[in-house]
């Protein structure tokens, strides 16, 4: 039997939604995104809908290959209650309704890939956390609410009844790309003198290159085997100082100023995003992934900075 070739991205229309789509039609797959709002798209067909309410849209996965999930209104904002309510609601609804959808499908997808992040583990300055690590909040990285978002996100995903479909939930870390993401704020702080460490620089990052985020999408697409949880990060997260380290060496930059706590704060303030994106210490490791036997293009920082840099 011939496989199936067509994946749909519900919420897709944003930086990740963009690479896969692009990753998978240079494959030749068929892409679908659904998509709040129509925009013009190279490489997908866009579909709209609302992300809480049953439509037209479900028919598009019926007969699809994968369905995965990036819905969510962006967390690089503050946390005040408007905001709350809003990435709560567009994580728990579209999962909600994707589920519905799925049930209701007479050849379902044969994988549903959700999103959830990294950030739901706790906030740690010792060993690194795998797929079974410990959730809780830090009052010294306040995340309680990220805690909380995460879990309830998680939780919905769980309870949706879709028996002939495969589930797998991505535990994502930040994804590198020159094409946007935190790479390019970086970069440009790096290039103007203001690479240096952020607060004390001992909290740890956990990153991976855009390559090996869709090489390890696809993979979890393929292998039939894989279920459940999977951290989606280089297996090498490094701290902060290290990372601001690397990207002084790699962009060519001998100086970079720190950013003290205080600093960090207004800067959030003025930004209207929250410090606990810089000061949470997040330290995990793909280890489902490398088990299964995963190999990573980019498992290093600097491997992936250097690649970055060329593709310039």
């Amino acid at each position: 039997m011939e496989k199936r070739r067509k994946v749909v991205l519900a919420g897709g229309s944003g930086f990740l939604g963009n690479l896969l789509s692009h990753w998978f039609t240079t494959k030749g797959f068929e892409v679908v995104v659904l998509s709040r709002k129509h925009f013009n798209s190279q490489t997908a067909r866009v579909v709209l809908w609302d992300g809480k309410s049953q439509d037209s849209w479900c028919d598009e996965l019926d007969d699809a290959l994968a369905l995965i999930n990036l819905a969510g209104k962006s967390v690089d904002c503050r946390y005040h209650a408007y905001n709350r309510k809003i990435l709560t609601d567009s994580r728990i609804l579209s999962t909600r309704v994707l589920g519905q959808a799925v049930a209701a499908c007479s050849n379902p997808p044969e994988v549903w890939l959700n999103s959830s992040t990294a950030t739901i583990y706790e906030h740690t300055y010792g060993p690194a956390h795998s797929e079974d690590g410990r959730i809780a909040a830090s009052p010294d990285a306040k995340d309680e609410f990220s805690i909380e978002l995460a879990t309830s996100w998680e939780e919905e995903f769980g309870k949706q009844t879709c028996p002939k479909t495969r589930h797998v939930l991505l535990r994502m870390a930040m994804v590198f790309d020159q094409s946007g993401s935190v790479y390019k704020v970086l970069r440009r702080l790096t290039s103007l003198g203001l690479g240096g460490k952020m607060g004390h620089g001992k909290q740890y990052v956990s990153w991976i290159h855009s390559v090996d985020f869709c090489r390890a999408i696809e993979w979890l697409v393929f292998n039939e085997t894989s279920d459940g949880i999977y951290n989606l990060a280089s297996p090498n997260p490094l701290t902060n100082n290290q990372m601001m380290t690397l990207m002084r060496k790699v962009i060519g930059v001998p100086f970079g100023l720190p950013a003290s706590k205080l600093m960090l704060e207004l800067g959030a303030f003025f930004l209207r995003t929250e410090t606990e994106l810089i000061i949470k210490s997040r330290r995990v490791v793909p280890t489902r992934l490398l088990s299964e036997g995963f190999e990573f293009e980019f498992p290093s920082f600097e491997m992936s900075l250097n690649k970055l840099k060329s593709d310039v």
